[in-house]
Order: structure tokens, then C-alpha cells, then sequence
């Protein structure tokens, strides 16, 4: 009766207990009253389960007592009805009860076991047997040669190099958002102002040139499952969504997940990217304005934006950066469309004024305007609060103005996910935030880091951390070699840039700091000198990527350069930022498919004089189809 019925935990092994030592007793019975077995004792020689021939025991003597049947049998007797009574007792206690509603509706469906269940399977087994399976959770090996903590590009970057140095390796991806990795950039560009919303349903774009593409870097068949991946003779890369790892072992070489499944490595990568910031005075206003508030990062983030703007009337961006200049600017374009009313606030003087010289952040201002944002610089939200009769969020600056919006928008910078650090013992950076790595991007003996999260030695510039894409794809595609073995320190610089909209756009690398002294020259600016014509021309809207392809010299041109006087349309340009006389990093205004040539310059250090010849680089005053040829 015991194995027909679904029982778990304590009451399963007890109802066992009792089914076996019952069972051992019978049979010794009915083999013969010479041989009396009570638990595991074997008898000499048995070759059967069930032997026919009278069997000594181990434990019995080589004599033999004429009497000795009779005392057996009787003794035999007395065992039998005792542990039939002990049987009868036990199962009463185990009777199933039913169970409290709440507590039955948690609870997993039992299956029952088959008659055939042999009283004699190991626990386990048996457990197993009659105990339904409620994990949902994916399945994957016990141990990985590559472990990549993170769905982002710099994971993707690093598994690519993986592959590519090591054709058989065997990698798992684990990342906290639901998608496969994507590109993050086109959220806060190209979706905006791509018309068609089936597209964009399906997280489609077009870029500039007209041209569609997908956020994603690969389609869901790149990936397989993790079941399966042990067994992939060629390797191969699975993912696993929706899933957070909490703990680092870094002796032991083990990952622990948020739901406590353990995995090992061999090599591990933490590309765990960043997490948005929010400001103390809008945190602490309450769920209302929480809930009214979107900290933009995700793909979920864009869909949730995207729906609430359709019907918004008023929306606040806080912000002047990268990313609050190009929201503001699409939710602008947006606002001209359905009658909504767009406004930026931020402490800086201009757009984008922690970058851009002085008199290039408010030129960009006012391009911004031109969009239809009303932006508020020089200010800072210093109160936020929901007014129940207007249903908005109020925000108060700090010279006493009161912004109202239906929703908020909040940019303003990246916070390194470094939680691992603070549970694995691994190091973070005090003064730059992020893992603190080596130029090999190593944080630990076979623990890397790539990405936003990496706070690296760049043996040019120092110590330094960059949020940008193209950092991404550097960072993780040297981290992935490294971890095949290349051994190669970060010398590779990184470039970013923004669009605002399809008409102005710049490209910057090394460091950008509007605190540092600047030289800029500039020239006029003509049709196809802007992002759109960019795209067109190389065909790829990541400009990370079409930069990669673009020679590392030109010609010089001729004729003279000069600062733009006050006022002047800044067409296009080149921005040195310097220290000293050398030039520490490089921004180029609508002249696009120049990095390699800054990155040259960076590299080589040198001192220079005369900017106004290091600028005819840069070839300022070619028309691109002079260039091409």
C-alpha cells in the first residue's frame, strides 16, 4: 500500500522503512527457518533473491541445535505480527490530511507511484518517482569552460572573440533582462524616428540611409539551449534569460544564481553594464511620482516610454547629457506631431556641457530648441511632488520655478553594477566607481571584466571608466581574447557619439572633458555633411562599427583654418582637448569616419604647436565624394 500512494520528505522515508524491514522478514521466512534475516545481512553463498536451499547466515554458528527450528519459527512468528502491527500504527500516523487552501494551492500536484516500484530502489529514486517536478528554472551543465555574467554587447563582443580563438568552446550567457543581447543605442535614436510601429514592435529600425535592422546582434537560432550545451561536440553559445547571478566563489570558481543553483567555471566574465541613477529629491517623493518616472536603460524602458508618450500632454526631461539631449530631441520631434510639450532641465550651461567647449554646448542648445524642447539650463530640480487635482508631477527648482509634467524622464548618468563586487571580495575602484581591473581587463586569476561596470588601466590615458558602446565592443572583445589567452593589455581607444536627429551628430574619443583646455577649427558645412549622409554613405548606423573600416590617414588640405567667430554656424569641425601641448582626446563635429586618424594622434602623445595643420587631417574641407576617390 505504501508505494501506490504519493508521499514526500520524512513521511516517504518512514512508509519505506516499514514496507522493507517488513519484507526482509518474509522472505528469510519462506526460504527457510535456518536463516533469519533482519536488515541488510547476507546470507554465504546465496546465489538467488529467494533462495531454495537452507543457507547458514554470516552471523550464524557452524553447529546445530536439534531444537533450533522450533525456537526459529516461534521467534519468527512473534517478528512477523510485530511488524505487521508496527506497519498498521505507522500508516495511521501518515494518513494525507487534507491541506489548508492556501497551502494546497502552493503546493506541487503529487504523482503516484506505479505498482512496480520495487521496495527495494535507493530514496532517491523512489522520492523521485513520486514527486512532481514544479521548477521551471532551465537546466544547464554543472560546470562551463565560459561562463559571461551579463546579456549586454560587451558579453556579446567577448563570446564572439571566444569563438573565434577557441572554435569548440563552450559558453553560457546568463542575463537578467528576458531579450538575447541587443544593441542599446538605437533606443535612444533610430526607434524614435522610424514611422513604421510594426517595425518597431518587433524591434526594428531603419536607419538613416532607409535601410531596416534589428536591435538584436544575432536571431534567437545563434543560441542554444542550455541543456544542451555539454553535449555540443563543435561548442556553442546558450542562454539563459531572466536569471541573476548574487555570489562569486572566486577560489572555488563558482557562480551562485538568485534562485541558489550553483554552476562552476573555468573562465568568467562580469560584464554586468550599469544601472540609471535617479536624483535623492525625486526618490524620496513617493511612489506616486515613481511610477510617473522613467529611468531609461531597457528595452522595457523604451516600450513603457514609447506607450506613455502616444497620450502624454507635458513631459520633463532631466538632464543635459547624451542621453537626455537625444530623448529630449525625439519626444521633441514626438511632441510636434501630437501637441505635447517637451522641457529639459539640467545644471550646465548648454546641452551636453560636461563634453562640449563652452561655446559648442549652447550652439547645440539651441539646435535643440529648434526641435521643439524648451530647455532650462543652468538649473537643478531641488523638490518633486504629485498633485492629486492635476494628476502631473511637480517639480521645483531651484530658483522657485514649478515644472509640471504627466511624465518624467531622468538621465542623468550610470551607476556601475558592482554588487557582485561587494558579495565576491572582488575590488572597486573608490574614486571612479567599477570594478577595479588591470590593463588585461583581469580582476582576478581567471575573472574578468568588461564594459561599463571595468575600471581599467589604459597604459595611455591612466585609470579611466567609459560608458559608451563602442567601449562595450573594445573592452569585451579584448576581455573574451584574454580569456582564450591572448594576453593583451587595453591600448585600443574607444570612440562614442550622439546624434541629434539626422542633421547633427559628432564623434568623440579618449578623453573629452569641457575642463580641459580646448583649440577647435571649423569650417562650412555642406549637405552631406551630416549623420543621415554618414549612414548612407558606409551603410552601418552603429558608427562604431563603420569607424572600424575607415583608413587611418588622408591627404592634407589646403587653405586656412580658423576658430568660428561668435555667432557662426559651426558646420563641422575638430576639437583637440589637451594637456599641456598633447592632445588627450579628439571630438569630431559632422565629419564622421575619422577615429582611426584621433586615435593615431592619441596613441603617438607628441606635443604640438600648430593645430590649425594637425586639423587638415582630419580633411575638413574635402567633399566626401573627393575623399572616396
Amino acid at each position: 500500500m505504501c508505494v501506490t500512494v504519493a508521499l514526500n520528505g520524512l513521511k516517504m522515508h518512514r512508509c519505506q522503512a516499514v514496507f522493507r524491514s517488513f519484507s526482509s522478514v518474509t522472505r528469510c521466512m519462506t526460504t527457510s527457518t535456518n536463516c533469519i534475516r533482519f536488515g541488510k545481512t547476507p546470507c554465504v553463498k546465496s546465489r538467488s533473491r529467494f533462495p531454495t536451499q537452507p543457507r547458514r547466515c554470516a552471523s550464524q554458528g557452524s553447529g546445530r541445535n536439534p531444537n533450533e527450528g522450533g525456537y526459529l519459527l516461534g521467534f519468527s512468528i512473534v517478528a512477523v505480527t510485530g511488524a505487521a502491527f508496527f506497519a498498521y500504527r505507522s500508516m495511521q500516523s501518515l494518513q494525507i490530511k487534507p491541506k489548508p487552501k492556501e497551502e494546497a494551492e502552493d503546493a506541487p500536484a503529487a504523482t503516484p507511484a506505479t505498482e512496480e516500484t520495487s521496495p527495494g530502489k535507493d530514496e532517491t529514486d523512489t522520492a523521485a518517482a513520486t514527486t512532481e517536478t514544479t521548477s521551471s528554472a532551465a537546466v544547464f551543465p554543472e560546470k562551463v569552460p565560459y561562463l559571461l555574467i551579463g546579456a549586454g554587447t560587451a558579453s556579446f563582443a567577448a563570446l564572439r572573440a571566444i569563438r573565434a580563438n577557441d572554435a569548440t568552446a563552450k559558453v553560457l550567457v546568463i542575463g537578467l533582462e528576458d531579450e538575447a543581447p541587443y544593441k542599446r543605442p538605437p533606443l535612444s535614436k533610430d526607434l524614435w524616428f522610424c514611422d513604421d510601429k510594426e517595425a518597431v514592435a518587433n524591434w526594428k529600425y531603419k536607419q538613416w540611409d532607409g535601410q531596416e535592422r534589428s536591435i538584436f546582434f544575432e536571431p534567437d537560432a545563434f543560441y542554444c539551449n542550455p541543456e544542451d550545451l555539454a553535449d555540443r561536440e563543435n561548442g556553442g553559445v546558450a542562454l539563459l534569460t531572466g536569471r541573476k547571478v548574487v555570489k562569486l566563489s572566486v577560489y572555488k570558481q563558482i557562480a551562485v544564481l538568485d534562485d541558489g543553483r550553483e554552476i562552476a567555471y573555468d573562465k568568467c566574465l562580469l560584464a554586468t553594464g550599469g544601472v540609471p541613477r535617479n536624483l535623492p529629491s525625486i526618490v524620496k517623493a513617493g511612489e506616486e511620482v515613481a511610477s510617473r518616472t522613467t529611468l531609461f536603460r531597457t528595452t522595457a524602458d523604451f516600450k513603457a516610454l514609447d506607450e506613455t508618450t502616444r497620450n502624454a500632454k507635458a513631459v520633463a526631461v532631466v538632464g543635459g547629457g547624451f542621453l537626455g539631449s537625444e530623448l529630449a530631441c525625439a519626444l521633441g520631434k514626438r511632441g510636434k506631431e501630437t501637441g505635447m510639450t517637451v522641457k529639459q532641465v539640467f545644471p550646465e550651461s548648454g546641452n551636453m556641457g560636461r563634453v562640449l567647449p563652452e561655446y559648442l554646448s549652447k550652439w547645440t542648445t539651441n539646435k535643440v530648441r529648434s526641435e521643439g524642447v524648451d530647455v532650462i539650463p543652468d538649473e537643478f530640480v531641488t523638490a518633486a511632488s504629485f498633485d492629486k487635482e492635476s494628476n502631473q508631477v511637480k517639480l521645483t527648482l531651484n530658483d522657485g520655478e514649478i515644472v509640471s509634467a504627466d511624465h518624467l524622464v531622468v538621465a542623468v548618468g550610470l551607476e556601475p553594477n558592482v554588487e557582485l563586487a561587494r558579495q565576491s571580495g572582488l575590488e572597486i575602484d573608490d574614486k571612479l566607481g567599477g570594478f577595479r581591473v588591470n590593463a588585461e581587463l583581469e580582476a582576478r586569476k581567471n575573472v574578468w571584466v568588461a564594459g561599463d561596470a571595468a575600471c581599467f588601466y589604459d597604459i595611455k590615458l591612466g585609470r579611466r571608466r567609459v560608458e559608451h558602446h563602442d567601449h562595450a565592443v573594445v573592452s569585451g572583445r579584448l576581455a573574451g581574447a584574454n580569456m582564450t589567452g591572448a594576453g593583451k593589455p587595453y591600448w585600443h581607444q574607444s570612440m562614442f557619439w550622439s546624434d541629434l536627429g539626422p542633421d547633427v551628430g559628432y564623434e568623440a574619443i579618449g578623453i573629452v572633458d569641457s575642463a580641459l583646455p580646448t583649440v577647435g577649427v571649423f569650417a562650412l558645412a555642406t549637405e552631406q555633411d551630416t549623420p543621415k549622409a554618414s549612414v548612407e554613405a558606409s551603410g552601418e548606423g552603429l558608427r562604431s562599427e563603420a569607424t572600424e573600416t575607415s583608413v587611418a590617414s588622408t591627404p592634407a588640405s589646403t587653405g586656412q583654418l580658423a576658430n568660428p567667430s561668435t555667432g557662426e554656424d559651426y558646420g563641422k569641425g575638430v576639437v583637440f582637448y589637451l594637456k599641456g601641448k598633447v592632445v588627450v582626446g579628439v571630438l569630431t563635429w559632422n565629419i564622421f569616419n575619422r577615429m582611426p586618424i584621433a586615435r593615431k594622434i592619441i596613441k603617438e602623445g607628441k606635443e604640438y604647436d600648430d593645430f590649425s595643420e594637425l586639423a587638415k587631417l582630419f580633411s575638413i574641407h574635402y567633399k566626401p565624394e573627393e575623399q572616396a576617390s
